[in-house]
C-alpha cells in the first residue's frame, strides 16, 4: 500500500509571485554591494582577463598572466561574456555575477520540473480516497515540485555557494538539469531527449572535468537496466549523448591543442588535475563527507533518508530509484577524491532535495509541527541576535556585543545604510507575516513544513547581506591594500614577479591595475611577496631572488588579517 494519503486541499500550489519572490530574495543579497571577496576572487580574477584579454586568455585560463589549470573554462566563459555584455552598464564585478544569478536560476528551474514531472506520475500518486478528494496528477506534481525547490533553497551548502563565482556552482547546476533530463529520457527514449543528456554531459565536462560525467552517465545505465528500460535502444541514444557531449568538449580542446596559448598546452594540465581527483577512499575523504555534509545537506538528508524508509514496500518507483542511483553514484565519487572540496557536495543537493520532496507527504502532522515550531524558535532567535549585534555595533550597547562585533575588524567605523536598513526591515516584517500566516491559518498545504525553514534561512542571509556587508567587505577585501600598493610603484614602473596566490592576484590586479608579470615573461625589476608574520624564524619569510640588492618599497596586510603579510621591492640599479 502507498504510504501517501492526501486530499485536494493540501496540495494548493505555492503562488508563483511567492515563489519568484523568494528566489530574488535568496540570490541577489551577496551580489549587489559586494565587495571582491578572498572565497571567490580566483574564479572573477579569471573572467576579468578573458573579458579583457585576447584568444589565448579565453583558451588558457589564467590570472593576470598566473595560469590556473584546475577546472575547465565554460564557468569562466560565462562570467567573462557577461562581463562584455553588461559590464559597461553595471560594472565589471557585477557583470560577471550575472552568471551566477543564471546558474541559480537554471538549477532551482531544474530541480523544479524533476519534481514536477516524477510527481505527476502513476506510481507516485496517493492513495484515493473513499469519497474521493483526492488530488488530481498535475495538482499532485506542482506541489510536490514546490516543496521540492523550497527544501533546495532551504539546504545550507547551497546557500554557501550559490552566491560565488565558481565551477562548483556551474556544476550543481548542470547536475540539476542532467537529472531532469534523465527523467525525460526514461519516460520517453527519444533522440532528442539523448542530445540533451550529451549537451548536458559536454557542458559538465568543460566545468569540472571529465569524473562526474562519467559517473552520472554510469548511474543513468545502471537505473534504466533496474527499471527494465530495452536495452538495445538505451545503449544507442547513450552512445549519441557521449558523441554529443564529445563534440561539446571539443570546442575547446582542439582549439586550445592546435593552438597552445602562450606556448602552454592548457588540456594537458586539465587532465592531469582530473587524474588527482580519483583514488581509493580513504579515512580523511570519509570522515570529511560526514563531517561536512550533516551540515551542508540539512534539512534535505533527513527527508531523503525518510523517503527511502517509507517507500521501501513499493517496487521500481523513478521518484525514488532515479535520484537514489545517482546520490550513491556521486557520494562514491566524492569517497574517492583523496582531497574533496566542500564546493564539490553542491552536485548531492538536487537529487537528495528532489527525494526529500516525496518524503515529507509520508511524514505524520505532529512531526510536521514540531518542524515547524522549532523553525520559528530557532529563525527567529537568530535573527533578533543579528539585529541586536548590529544596533550593539553602531550604539555601543551592549558593551560586551559590541566589543565582539568589532574586536575582528580594527580601524572600521559603522555606519547606518538607509537602504540596507529598509531592506533588511522588510525581510524582517515579511518574515513576521509568515510566521503569523502559519500559526493563525493552520494551513494544510502541503509545503507548510518547509516554507519556514526556507524562509527562516532566506531572512538571516538578507540580515547578515545588508546590516553587516560593509563589515564583510572591509575584512574581506583587498581594494585597500591594492591601492596602496599602486599608489607606492615607481614611475614607470615595469612588470611584477610575485608569489601571490589567485585571489589575491585577482584582486590586486583589478583594484590596483598591477602589471603583474605574464605567462612565459622573464625576470621584472618588481616583486611582490606575501607570507605570514607569524613565521617564528625570518630565515623562513619569503625573500626576493639571489643574484640581486632590493630595496622595500612598501610593506603592509589588510587590517582585518593578522596573519598575511605583502612587500613590495624593487631590483637596485
Amino acid at each position: 500500500m502507498k504510504p501517501v494519503r492526501l486530499s485536494a486541499a493540501a496540495t494548493l500550489a505555492l503562488p508563483r509571485w511567492a515563489l519568484f519572490a523568494l528566489g530574488l530574495l535568496y540570490i541577489l543579497p551577496g551580489l549587489i554591494g559586494r565587495a571582491d571577496w578572498k572565497d571567490d576572487a580566483g574564479s572573477f580574477g579569471i573572467m576579468w582577463t578573458m573579458a579583457h584579454g585576447g584568444l589565448a586568455d579565453w583558451l588558457l585560463p589564467n590570472i593576470a598572466g598566473m595560469r590556473v589549470p584546475d577546472d575547465g573554462p565554460l564557468a569562466f566563459w560565462l562570467g567573462a561574456l557577461c562581463i562584455k555584455l553588461f559590464g559597461g552598464l553595471m560594472g565589471d564585478m557585477m557583470a560577471a555575477r550575472m552568471s551566477t544569478i543564471g546558474i541559480f536560476l537554471a538549477g532551482t528551474a531544474s530541480v523544479w520540473w524533476t519534481a514536477f514531472h516524477l510527481g505527476r506520475r502513476q506510481d507516485a500518486q496517493p492513495l484515493r480516497l473513499a469519497f474521493g478528494g483526492q488530488p488530481e496528477p498535475d495538482d499532485y506534481g506542482r506541489t510536490l515540485a514546490d516543496t521540492a525547490a523550497l527544501i533546495y533553497l532551504g539546504c545550507l551548502g547551497l546557500l554557501m555557494f550559490s552566491h560565488e563565482t565558481l565551477a562548483v556552482t556551474l556544476q550543481g547546476g548542470l547536475v540539476a538539469y542532467f537529472l531532469y533530463r534523465a527523467v525525460r529520457y526514461v519516460e520517453a527514449q527519444t533522440l532528442r531527449n539523448a542530445v540533451l543528456i550529451g549537451l548536458s554531459l559536454g557542458a559538465l565536462v568543460l566545468t569540472r572535468g571529465l569524473l562526474t560525467p562519467i559517473t552520472l552517465l554510469l548511474a543513468l545505465f545502471a537505473c534504466t537496466r533496474f527499471l527494465s528500460v530495452p536495452l538495445t535502444p538505451t545503449l544507442r541514444h547513450l552512445a549519441l549523448a557521449v558523441l554529443t557531449a564529445l563534440a561539446i568538449a571539443m570546442l575547446w580542446v582542439l582549439p586550445a591543442v592546435s593552438i597552445q596559448p602562450y606556448g602552454v598546452n592548457p588540456v594537458s594540465g586539465w587532465l592531469a588535475w582530473t587524474a588527482n581527483q580519483i583514488g581509493l577512499p580513504s579515512w580523511i575523504s570519509i570522515k570529511t563527507f560526514f563531517r561536512v555534509g550533516i551540515w551542508f545537506f540539512w534539512p534535505a538528508w533527513p527527508f531523503a533518508g525518510w523517503a527511502i524508509y517509507a517507500w521501501r514496500r513499493q517496487d521500481h518507483l523513478l521518484h525514488i530509484v532515479l535520484p537514489l542511483f545517482f546520490v550513491g553514484a556521486l557520494t562514491l565519487l566524492i569517497l574517492c577524491d583523496p582531497l574533496p572540496e566542500n564546493g564539490d557536495l553542491l552536485k548531492l543537493l538536487p537529487p537528495l532535495a528532489i527525494m526529500a520532496a516525496f518524503g515529507l507527504p509520508t511524514m505524520k502532522r505532529g512531526a510536521i509541527n514540531a518542524i515547524d515550531w522549532f523553525s520559528v524558535m530557532v529563525l527567529t532567535m537568530l535573527g533578533a541576535i543579528v539585529w541586536l549585534f548590529w544596533i550593539a555595533k553602531l550604539t555601543g550597547w551592549p558593551a560586551q556585543l559590541a566589543k565582539n562585533a568589532l574586536k575582528l575588524l580594527p580601524g572600521f567605523r559603522p555606519e547606518v545604510e538607509v537602504l540596507a536598513f529598509v531592506v533588511a526591515l522588510g525581510a524582517t516584517i515579511g518574515w513576521i507575516a509568515l510566521v503569523h500566516w502559519r500559526i493563525s491559518r493552520q494551513p494544510a498545504v502541503l509545503w507548510r513544513a518547509v516554507v519556514l525553514s526556507s524562509g527562516g534561512l532566506i531572512l538571516l542571509w538578507v540580515l547578515l547581506m545588508t546590516l553587516f556587508l560593509p563589515d564583510f567587505n572591509y575584512s574581506k577585501s583587498y581594494a585597500v591594500v591594492a591601492r596602496q600598493i599602486a599608489a607606492s610603484l615607481p614611475p614607470g614602473a615595469g612588470c611584477i614577479n610575485s608569489n601571490v596566490g589567485a585571489p589575491q592576484r585577482a584582486s590586486l590586479a583589478f583594484y590596483g591595475k598591477l602589471p603583474f608579470d605574464h605567462i612565459g615573461a622573464g625576470k621584472c625589476d618588481l616583486i611582490l611577496l606575501q607570507d605570514s608574520v607569524k613565521v617564528h624564524d625570518e630565515r623562513e619569510s619569503a625573500k626576493p631572488p639571489p643574484g640581486a640588492e632590493w630595496r622595500l618599497l612598501w610593506e603592509g596586510r589588510r587590517a582585518a588579517d593578522r596573519d598575511e603579510r605583502f612587500r613590495l621591492y624593487q631590483r637596485a640599479p
